[in-house]
């Protein structure tokens, strides 16, 4: 039975042409630790470390390489960003579409004394700009939202965001772990402060590979999560105060480094504007035939009009997870199914507690196992 593979919103598969041979060229070839090593083989790899951080600060309009830092994923990026900058007193702006990525440590910090109000979204996963601005407190200090939702898709309205924290003097950092390397994003443009971002997505690369990046001021004003050897400034016992190193301790993850160059590459010879294309294309078959279906029900909005190829239904006549088996069991269709880290989305949308069964395409799948999905949808719900 051929798998088809449409949970791409949780981690891509496969990853880009090149990648796999890339961490097992790493693994099987290169020895030492960046800032560490002198060994006659290393200067390749740390060339390899300078590429990716010149790539990713080009894909993103970063002014500087140094302003890449590198963290596992986003989850570890945004613990970075929020722990290091909010301080008992502060308040804080998230929408109600928020990951637990976001919402588990600003949880932590509430305990501290940081404050945080949610913005809430309607059924469809959009927000509102004035809204925004009305819960805008003398205390407030940062505004910090998902790009688009991981359950419905949706992507928010980030350049005007961008715009409001501008006029306001606030913080703006944003959570791009369903929108890099598919969407354009411009970190300037959007006037953001510092952007997370992780590699097994969108990105085509490995897990464990992610990172931030980060406006020059705020990390002078950023204090480091974790600290430790970094090999730079080796005599004193002090943190780095310089990027990227500031943020940087510990032996960085080599081999994910490697692979997410060569996604970075396989991406800047494919070009956003095709992923992006394709994989609406494809989430428009879904949509369509959900739409049209007997016994499903489409989440979010009801069209692709500012939203990214995720997909959630809810099936009310039968167990979401019995479904979820069946497609898999039966069919080799691979989906997610239940919250997807993200409670307070599905209350914004009102499917919780039940959940829904997610189907993300990605730029692999075709239009084909799209017809395959829906065909096998119709056949569990046909049988009684």
């Amino acid at each position: 039975m051929k798998r088809i593979y449409v949970d791409n919103a949780a981690t891509s598969y496969p990853k880009a042409p090149g990648v796999s041979s890339a961490v097992k060229r790493c693994l099987d070839e290169v020895s030492g630790s960046v800032n560490r090593s002198s060994f006659a083989n290393f200067p390749e790899a740390q060339e390899v470390v300078w590429e990716t951080r010149e790539k990713i600060a080009a894909l993103f309009n970063v002014p500087a390489a140094e302003n890449v830092v590198f963290t596992m994923n986003v989850t570890q990026a945004l613990n970075f960003l929020l722990k290091g900058l909010l301080r008992p007193g502060d308040h804080i702006l998230v929408s109600s579409l928020e990951h637990n990525a976001l919402m588990r440590p600003l949880l932590q910090l509430q305990k501290q004394g940081v404050e945080f109000s949610r913005v809430r979204g309607d059924r469809e996963g959009r927000v509102r700009l004035a809204d925004f601005e009305a819960q805008i407190r003398p205390n407030t200090k940062m505004v910090a939202v998902t790009h688009a939702s991981n359950v419905c898709g949706t992507i928010l309205p980030v350049e005007e965001i961008g715009e409001l924290c501008a006029r306001r003097g606030l913080l703006f950092i944003l959570d791009a772990a369903q929108t890099a390397g598919i969407l354009e994003i411009d970190f300037q443009k959007i006037q953001a402060h510092a952007l997370a971002f992780t590699g097994h997505k969108g990105l085509l690369a490995p897990q464990g590979i992610g990172g931030f990046v980060i406006d020059s001021e705020l990390a002078e004003q950023m204090e480091p999560l974790i600290s430790g050897g970094t090999g730079s400034l080796s005599e004193q016992e002090e943190v780095p105060p310089y990027l990227p190193d500031k943020f940087e301790a510990g032996t960085l993850n080599l081999p994910g480094i490697y692979g997410l160059h060569a996604a970075l590459n396989y991406l800047e010879n494919t070009g956003l504007e095709a992923i992006r294309a394709k994989e609406q294309a494809l989430a428009r078959i879904l949509m369509e035939g959900f739409t049209n279906m007997e016994g499903v029900v489409l989440v979010g909005p009801a069209s692709l009009e500012d939203r990214v190829a995720v997909i959630s239904v809810d099936f009310p006549d039968r167990d979401n997870g019995e479904v979820t088996y069946k497609l898999e069991k039966f069919y080799g269709i691979q989906t997610r199914c239940g919250l997807h880290c993200a409670p307070a989305a599905h209350k914004t949308l009102g499917t919780f507690p039940r959940g829904t069964v997610r189907f993300s395409p990605g730029w692999f799948n075709t239009k084909g196992e799209m017809q395959a999905v829906l065909a096998a949808v119709q056949e569990i719900l046909a049988d009684s």
